[in-house]
Formats: C-alpha cells, sequence, structure tokens
C-alpha cells in the first residue's frame, strides 16, 4: 500500500516536504519507490553489463531487501529483472553530499535515560544549474527544496522512516524499528572534490549506505560488522557516517583514502561529529583553526563537544545545541540548516523540523520507525 500526504511547507516555502509511507513486500515497496521516482523524472541509466551482474549478486547475497526491491523496480519498468544494460536502482534525482552537524547523548548521558542523536542538514539554497557553475533553467527549483520523509513498513523484517534529499533508495538519515539510527555527512570538507563514479559500482554506494544499515541491522555492533564486510565505494562527495542505537552505542564510520576503515568511539561521552575526519583529529580540544575552505567544522564540533562533556542533556538542551551550530541566516551565505531532527533510539521515533525561510520553519513532526 502506498500513501502520500504533504506534511511541511508549500509552494511559497523553499521546502515543500513529502511522507511516503509503503507498505506491503519489499517488491512491492521497490515498485512503488520507482513509480514515485519516475513520476519525478527519473530513469534507469546506462550500466556495464558486467558490473550490473556483479551488482545483482552482490546485492542477493548481501542486501536481499534491496534485491527484491530491484525486481519490483523491473515491474514497474516493464523490464526483466535479470537484463544487464541498465541499472534498477539509484533512484536519485539529486545529487547527495551535505555539510552538517550531529550530536550523540547516550542514555547515561540524558535527563530520562533514552539515548538521542541530533543532527542539523546544512546544504545548498541553490539549483543544480547554479552549482554547477551556470544559470538556473526556467522554472528549475533549488536542489533541496523537495525532501520526501519515507516510512517502510515490509510484511517481514525492520520498518525504518528515513529523511531524503529525494534519493528515493537510500537516505541522508532514518531510524528503524530496532531503534538503530544512521545520518551522513560530508566527510571532509576542506578537501571535497567531484565525485570519481558516474556509474553505479559493485556493492553499496555512499547516499545507500544508511538504508543498507536500517534495513540489515538492529544494533551498533551489528553495523559494525555490515560496515567491515560490505564493498563500498563514493557514489558523489565521500562521506561518514554517525551510527547509534538502542543499547546506548555510538560511532563513526569513515574510510581514507588509502582505503583504510575507521570505527571511532568515545565511550560513554557524548560523540559529535560535523565535516572532518574524525580518525585524523580525534582530541576535540585539539583541533586545527577554521580556513576558508572548511565551513567551520572545526568551530562547530569545538561547540558541540563544550555545550555537551560532562553535562547531564534533557531533550531541549540537544535541540539548544544544535541551534547554536547552525548556518547564519547572511543572505550572501548560500548554505542554511534544511532540516533539524531528533531522533530517539528508545522511542524508535525522528523529530523533525523543516526550513520553510530565513526565520520560519516548521512545527516540529513526529514520525515513528514503525506502525503504531
Amino acid at each position: 500500500m502506498k500513501n502520500l500526504t504533504q506534511v511541511a511547507g508549500g509552494t511559497l516555502d523553499f521546502q515543500l516536504v513529502r511522507h511516503l509511507t509503503l507498505t506491503g513486500s519489499q517488491f512491492k515497496i521497490g515498485q512503488a519507490l520507482t513509480e514515485e521516482a519516475r513520476r519525478l523524472g527519473w530513469s534507469p541509466m546506462p550500466a556495464t553489463p558486467e558490473v550490473n551482474r556483479a551488482r545483482r549478486v552482490w546485492f542477493e547475497r548481501h542486501w536481499p531487501q534491496h534485491d527484491a526491491r530491484m525486481d519490483g523496480a523491473a515491474a514497474a519498468l516493464g523490464l526483466d529483472p535479470d537484463q544487464d544494460e541498465l541499472a534498477l536502482d539509484c533512484l536519485s534525482v539529486m545529487p547527495g553530499g551535505s555539510g552538517c552537524s550531529a550530536l550523540w547523548v547516550p542514555p547515561q548521558g540524558s535527563t530520562d535515560g533514552h539515548g538521542r542523536v541530533g543532527r542539523n542538514y546544512d546544504f545548498f539554497r541553490l539549483t543544480t544549474s547554479e552549482i554547477m557553475g551556470s544559470a538556473p533553467t526556467p522554472g528549475e527549483l533549488p536542489m533541496a527544496s523537495r525532501p520526501y520523509v519515507i516510512t517502510t513498513i515490509p510484511d517481514e523484517g525492520l520498518s525504518s522512516a528515513v529523511i531524503t534529499m529525494t534519493d528515493l533508495d537510500g537516505c541522508m538519515d532514518g531510524i528503524n524499528s530496532a531503534g538503530l539510527a544512521v545520518m551522513l555527512l560530508i566527510a571532509d570538507f576542506e578537501t571535497a572534490e567531484p565525485p570519481e563514479h558516474t556509474s553505479p559500482q559493485v556493492g553499496v554506494g555512499s547516499v545507500q549506505l544508511p538504508r543498507f544499515l536500517l534495513d540489515t541491522c538492529e544494533n551498533a555492533d551489528q553495523a559494525k560488522q555490515a560496515l567491515l564486510l560490505a564493498k563500498q565505494y563514493d557514489y558523489g562527495t565521500p562521506l561518514h557516517y554517525l551510527v547509534a542505537d538502542a543499547h546506548g552505542q555510538a560511532f563513526v564510520w569513515e574510510r581514507g583514502k588509502d582505503g583504510s576503515e575507521h570505527i571511532i568511539e568515545f565511550g560513554d561521552g557524548p560523540l559529535c561529529v560535523t565535516n572532518h575526519l574524525l580518525h585524523r583529529n580525534p582530541d576535540p580540544m585539539n583541533l586545527p583553526a577554521d580556513n576558508e575552505s572548511s565551513f567551520g567544522t572545526y568551530e562547530r564540533l569545538r561547540t558541540l563537544y563544550e555545550r555537551s562533556k560532562g553535562v547531564t542533556q534533557s531533550p531541549q538542551d540537544l535541540r539548544d545545541n544544535l541551534r547554536a551550530v547552525r548556518p547564519a541566516e547572511d543572505p550572501a551565505e548560500p548554505f542554511r540548516t534544511l532540516w533539524s531532527t531528533v531522533f530517539d533510539t528508545a522511542d524508535r521515533t525522528m523529530s523533525t523540523t523543516f526550513y520553510l525561510g530565513d526565520g520560519r520553519y516548521s512545527e516540529e513532526l513526529v514520525f515513528p520507525a514503525a506502525a503504531r
């Protein structure tokens, strides 16, 4: 079953937010996601047959939920699911990647014993054409002006609620019915470069990775194992990820340019992450100075750490900390916090306010990871 509603903003606001709820088999969910992507202008991209065959085998072995959704995509397109010429996933009509801030407060650091992680999703207010250096086309909307909240409730397996900048088979952040929360952030804003890959590769793409974990893992330990075993590639700007669970565990997952993989943990304390690699700068009180290309990543992390270290945090404290590191609403600056989310891993909920325009955010909307 598919249900699509408008939940925040409108055509006169910067953002118009839709909530897509899908229930049924993974096949039916994939079919519905593909139909929605086609409505937005998506079409399958050509693929190298050898790579495409290997991708299907990898998904079948390691991410069967996605594999079943791809079969549903084939049905929506009237294609043979075993054909090799077209990639039937990567339902993206916009590129991914963002400069953001996130803060994990473990249960023992919370006033009510609930583990919570908050994140600001900071991104351009520009169109795709403007970001690429040209004038916007007539009627072109800003890249991040039509986000989706997607709730999936499969017949079997983990339900989830996610937010995406319309990459419908991936997400920017989300939480599942086991209380696992995952969010992505640009990994190294100072040295961010255009993507090396212009077509899907074998394994999990960078914006698919949060969805992969939400589909297949119930806790942080399972997520670590899944990440260490998974074949991964950057399909867009390199990213890193904050993962937290309902048992009070959290870590950041990073990959170095040399292919090294890193799990960063801070024990029982708060875990802050912005847009620099933590494995290169592990001490939050000994960070470099920001420069013109760092987008304030070091200062934002210092601020979050200083506001949260050794302090028992209420839910409102966490929200106040996120507000403290929002980009300034300066007309000369292209970035804004386009949504701000608090994940309650005990209640399995995602609570979000969306940017409608300078000085205006939607009311906080609460999305459970499973039907209630």
